[in-house]
């Protein structure tokens, strides 16, 4: 079945005017849309102000004549000051919301010609963005010598990728920003480079958080800090790229870091500090390690995506931050959320954009050219160009691709590697000799970490990871597990007090008036921990063997 072709156009106040016989010998826009014999109209949506309406009728009249096919339909559209952008926007909103557009059976075309400069950009934005289901037409005269008073037209579709040329250059920009986001490394991996395709796009058309799961050392930081810089270049951003490791904030100290606190807030709050999320104002927030937050960081934290405000510690007064949030964790939020250790509401916020980096190992074939980038950082770093010899390199390869390459530590291992081999070469190129004695450290490293797993007292290790993060290695063995069984006994108690007496039964019986809670609170202040947090870590790391 044939379609309607509707137009939808202003009439020219200026340009469309004339009354005389001799308005034939000039062009006018809205009569020369009835006027071409390629181009039929079956039904014209003319918008005019009341004060025009003789102009209108003429117009109208003539269009009869020039194409008898063409129905009219009238719009009066008044306007106080046509050149008033919000007054122009609203009302031919209010138009195209209330015209009943049917374009299953009909094509729209707006006539873009009449009409003030405020008038065709308004529609404009509306055809952009598909409230006026239509394409424009654009409509001219010719030369005088030509004598031809219908002058031209020309129909531009706003779906710029059926424009050949301009769909090229999109793509363009596409593979260069995929491959700025891959550090300018030509990764082989065809998942991994279908995903960072796939991540340039949301992270140049979406503010909406980014998820990125992955191994230690799979990349999530750097990824993160050049979707930053993507958004930077494409103009997108304002604001700051700030990142934190969740797993180095506790307490106090994390709602301080991450939202800022007020003068006196709490014990050593001896200023006013703006945080973090005020920080990252129109910029972008990363928080690697997200699972780690606590249960009150991650309420106030999904209440500032939501909604933008957030109270800082002791404030009465609300502050505001619009920034993007970037997620990195390399724990299943899912399994933490089922045990009640994550927000469900915080995840399905931060969780419409999910992508999962592959450890090196899962990628053997891109492990050359991250070799390749990792000599170029050596340089860079050191002033010092290094070379494989090419049975060295074909050593390397085989080994870092082969079945027993773990690479527990994925990219880190490998850039740790590469300084190593680099440094010991000296001024000369790496050899065999350097490679496998390189290899043969990296796989001690493996076998050393795997054995920690598996040994009898890791639950120490984990629970103390849990408490003090990143600090916990700095621990004497005999601190580390008279803290593991202080935070042990901690969680069997119902309060400080108890755990107290527990702890201190023995001593206590010397001491006169005996004050456990405090002399607990105490020895957990020296970690800078607090009965609260030590009492929310989780039940499978405080509950023995």
């Amino acid at each position: 079945m044939k379609r309607n072709t509707v137009v939808i156009g202003m009439l020219g106040s200026t340009l469309d005017r004339g009354a005389t016989p001799q308005r034939w010998e000039y062009w006018r826009p809205t009569v020369s849309l009835g006027q071409h014999e390629d181009l039929r109209v079956d039904r014209l949506e003319l918008l005019y102000s009341g004060v025009h309406k003789n102009i209108a009728d003429v117009v109208i009249g003539d269009l009869a004549q020039v194409s008898p096919e063409t129905s009219v339909q009238r719009h009066l559209f008044e306007l106080q000051n046509p050149w008033d952008f919000e007054e122009v926007y609203a009302a031919l909103y209010d138009f195209a919301h209330s015209y009943p557009f049917d374009p299953e059976h009909e094509d729209y075309l707006v006539h873009i010609t009449t009409g003030t400069h405020v008038i065709q950009i308004c529609l404009f934005l509306l055809i952009e963005s598909r409230h006026i289901p239509a394409r424009l037409i654009q409509t001219g005269p010719l030369p005088k010598r030509e004598q031809k008073f219908s002058g031209e037209y020309g129909i531009i579709d706003l779906d710029l990728s059926r424009y050949d040329k301009i769909a090229e250059r999109f793509r363009r920009q596409a593979e260069v920003g995929a491959f700025f986001l891959k550090s300018g490394i030509e990764t082989r991996n065809a998942p991994f480079n279908a995903m960072i395709e796939r991540i340039e796009k949301v992270g140049t058309e979406s503010a909406e958080p980014i998820l990125l799961i992955g191994p230690t050392g799979s990349g999530k930081s750097r990824l993160a800090g050049l979707i930053y810089e993507l958004r930077k270049r494409r103009r997108l951003v304002r604001g700051e790229f700030v990142a934190v490791n969740c797993a180095t904030l506790r307490g106090d100290a994390a709602m301080s870091a991450l939202f800022g606190h007020k003068k006196g807030a709490f014990t050593g709050a001896l200023a006013d500090r703006t945080g973090l999320l005020r920080q990252a104002d129109g910029g972008v927030l990363f928080l690697d390690e997200a699972g780690e937050l606590g249960n009150d960081e991650q309420a106030m934290l999904l209440r500032a995506v939501e909604e933008k405000r957030f109270y800082p510690l002791g404030a009465d007064t609300e502050m505001g931050s619009d920034f993007q949030l970037i997620c990195g964790t390399n724990r299943s939020l899912d399994e933490l959320a089922a045990k009640g250790k994550f927000r469900e509401d915080l995840l399905a916020r931060i969780n419409l954009w999910t992508f999962r980096l592959p450890g090196l190992a899962e990628r053997p074939e891109d492990v050359e050219p991250n070799l390749e980038y990792e000599l170029e950082r050596f340089a860079e770093k050191t002033g010092r160009r290094v070379r494989f010899n090419r049975e060295a390199k074909e050593l390397f390869l085989r080994l870092a691709t082969g079945g027993d390459a773990i690479w527990r530590g994925n990219f880190r291992d490998l850039s740790a590697a590469v300084m190593r081999m680099g440094t010991l070469a000296g001024e000369s190129r790496i050899d065999s000799d350097i490679v496998r004695e390189e290899w043969a450290r990296l796989e001690r490293g493996w076998k050393e970490l795997a054995g920690k797993d598996s040994a009898p007292g890791n639950e120490d290790a984990d629970l103390l990871r849990e408490a003090l993060g990143e600090k916990a290695v700095s621990l004497d063995l005999f601190e580390a597990a008279q803290l593991a069984c202080v935070i042990r006994e901690c969680r069997k108690a119902r309060t400080l007090s108890e755990a107290g007496r527990r702890l201190f039964a023995e001593s206590r019986k010397a001491r006169q008036r005996p004050n456990d809670a405090d002399r607990l609170r105490k020895y957990l202040a020296r970690f800078g921990l607090a009965w609260r947090e030590i009492t929310q870590l989780p039940e499978r790391l405080t509950s023995g063997r």
